[in-house]
């Protein structure tokens, strides 16, 4: 067994399942999962037959239980932070768990790393929804997306200005693991994702749209379209953002003090949803689709621009959307009894809305 060890909360999710498998054969991995979404169940079982791996059933909400996990696993040599409350719909209905999950969760798990794993690096998955609405942001409306020409992508120069309590807490976790570096001498850093997706993706209607829509353009379910469908997102595969992680722990030098970046694909990778359904079904995907109101905070465009992290980290995402999207309906197809019983019950007249909290 690897003497180097890692944490990672939020271990059997989307993400922490490709981060699990991949960092697994180089440390002791120590997954943190409570297995609270659906489909992480699915996810832990495959991680323990394919790899060597210890999970404990945890809640980043349960201070006493992180610091357990720190004293009796530590100290990490990297903690790689992905449990979170992912829906914005969601942080409407329920304000306060998303606070305690995302904001006091995230401080739970970064004050253990200073008190018990100081010389380790943190990583934290943070969202391009710390910078709002971006609504004094101008763009053209056109027959399939909104654009705005010699658009280049936001930067990290870009306030922040969080909306919705998904994007309130999501951004007091972004700043706490910046400041923690700063103030305290860390090696931490919070990437701004943008649109994520890939393979064991379980995406529902309020998180995950990419990957739900081919769910349900392969298994028939109705879909439900908020504002106009020509939102913008840069589509990020998921093996590009493992590869970020990888390089920012042989880099970790440069993270001393806290550092931030915005992640994505960037401009060559981007899509709005009524292109990526058009998409779909020239690859022989069918759907139900109805239309309803914009979503708070929902921006119009959202493209990441890569430049700092390419320029101090040297990545750059590799896998185009039309690669990705086929590896996705594949996966998906070849497990569609599975996905089936996880979304077999809640349908309303809006389409997925109740089966989408359900399995949050």
């Amino acid at each position: 067994m690897s003497s180097k060890k890692m944490l990672i909360t939020g271990g059997a999710g989307f993400i922490g399942y490709h981060c699990t498998k991949h960092f697994s054969k180089d440390y002791e991995v120590i997954v943190l999962d409570n297995l609270s979404r659906k489909g992480s169940g699915f996810n832990l079982k495959r991680l323990m037959e394919e790899c060597s791996i210890i999970h404990e059933k945890v809640d980043v909400r349960d201070t006493l239980g992180i610091d357990e996990i720190f004293k009796r696993y530590g100290p990490f040599d990297v903690v790689i932070h992905l449990a979170a409350q992912v829906a914005v719909t969601l942080s409407v209905v329920d304000p306060r768990r998303d606070f305690e999950v995302n904001a006091l969760g995230t401080f739970n798990v970064l004050d253990a790393f200073r008190r018990f794993s100081p010389g380790g690096l943190f990583i934290n998955a943070s969202t391009n929804k710390v910078y709002g609405a971006l609504e004094d942001i101008t763009v053209e409306e056109g027959k399939t997306r909104y654009w705005a020409d010699n658009f280049s992508g936001i930067d990290e120069t870009r306030n922040l200005d969080f909306h919705s309590p998904y994007g309130c807490s999501k951004g007091a976790a972004d700043q706490y693991v910046v400041d923690y570096g700063r103030i305290y001498d860390l090696q931490t850093v919070t990437f701004r994702q943008s649109c994520i997706y890939g393979t064991q993706q379980f995406g529902v209607e309020d998180q995950g749209w990419v990957a739900w829509f081919i769910i349900a353009g392969v298994c028939g379910f109705p879909v439900t379209i908020y504002g106009s469908g020509k939102q913008v997102r840069d589509l990020l595969y998921i093996d590009d953002l493992v590869k970020l992680y990888e390089i920012s722990i042989q880099k970790r030098d440069i993270l001393q003090g806290g550092r931030a970046y915005n992640i994505g694909g960037g401009t060559a990778c981007t899509m709005s949803i009524l292109e990526i359904v058009e998409m779909l079904r020239e690859e022989g995907l069918d759907f139900r689709i109805s239309f309803d109101n914009w979503r708070p905070g929902d921006q119009k465009v959202f493209v990441s621009n890569n430049n700092l992290v390419g320029k101090e980290l040297g990545w750059r995402p590799k896998i185009q959307p039309a690669e990705g999207v086929k590896r996705l309906i594949q996966w998906v197809k070849e497990h569609q009894d599975l996905i089936r019983t996880f979304f077999q019950s809640g349908f309303d007249n809006k389409g997925f809305q109740t089966v989408g909290r359900n399995l949050l």
